[in-house]
């Protein structure tokens, strides 16, 4: 429990045998409930994450049958948190690369009320400069392209998979609907835009050691361009209906607070201000 709310913590994993105890070992004790969703690994990651249930009561395992992708698995865990009474739902990955002393800031927006969805940021922090060139220039492209497509204008490390949802708002989404696979970040925050969130990011740290990632570019561009296109024709089609919800995205600073009020330019669906009669 964390400030009087169940906290539950979903870990998409796949073929992450070596490195998910260590990422388990790492969560902190305000930490409700652990899920671990197996995407159908081919290595031992669905015995390796029993046998660490087995020891400790608040770790549990889903196993889908078959490699069914990211987004898939994260929301098959978000679905078990939400039948199991949690408040508010963190996404970390089984590779160990969210630090989990960041946790509480991730959680704290959603907590506190002050947003729907928290997305980490790693992009203000100091050590940036251990995330691979090209992979943050393709963040910070798709990030635009993001923002252009959901209305949310300020996203910036829109590809972070350091999460936290609060349980109001996993109701309100189409979960099934949401692309299963490598774009499912992107598809998260178009739906998100389109159910009126409040969106928050705050600083995280970019982590980078033995894992290695399953990104590839030629696996991406593809199913992002189709999400995108996607998006852009709900938006048009949405721009069309009078009271349209909007979202709105706050940027933190590495000490929590605010960077002034809501983005200048955060102006999802009805972008244009209506003119003044």
């Amino acid at each position: 429990m964390l400030e009087g709310k169940r906290v539950a913590v979903v870990v998409p994993a796949y073929c992450e045998e070596a490195i998910l105890p260590r990422t388990l070992a790492g969560l902190p004790d305000f930490v409700d409930q652990v899920i671990v969703v197996d995407d159908g690994s081919p290595d031992r990651t669905f015995e390796v994450a029993r046998a660490l249930a087995r020891k400790e009561a608040r770790v549990e395992v889903v196993r889908l049958g078959f490699n069914q992708g990211v987004g898939c698995a994260i929301v098959r865990g978000y679905e078990r948190a939400l039948a199991s009474g949690a408040d508010v739902v963190a996404v970390m990955a089984a590779d160990d690369q969210m630090d989990p002393a960041d946790l509480p800031a991730v959680l704290a927006p959603v907590l506190e009320g002050r947003a729907d969805y928290v997305k980490g940021n790693r992009l203000r922090h100091p050590e940036i400069g251990r995330m691979p060139p090209l992979r943050r220039a393709g963040t910070a492209v798709l990030a635009r392209l993001t923002s252009l497509v959901s209305g949310l204008e300020g996203l910036e490390d829109t590809q972070c998979g350091y999460t936290a949802i609060s349980r109001q708002m996993l109701r309100a989404l189409p979960l099934r609907e949401l692309y299963p696979r490598y774009g499912y970040p992107n598809d998260m925050l178009i739906r998100l835009a389109e159910q009126g969130a409040r969106v928050a990011q705050p600083v995280v740290r970019p982590v980078y050691a033995d894992e290695v990632s399953g990104l590839k570019i030629s696996r991406v561009v593809g199913p992002i361009s189709g999400i995108l296109l996607r998006g852009a024709m709900r938006r048009v089609r949405r721009l069309k209906v009078a009271g349209a919800t909007r979202g709105d995205v706050v940027t933190l600073r590495a000490d929590g607070a605010s960077e002034g009020d809501l983005l200048a330019g955060a102006q999802p669906w009805d972008a244009a201000p209506a003119a003044a009669e």
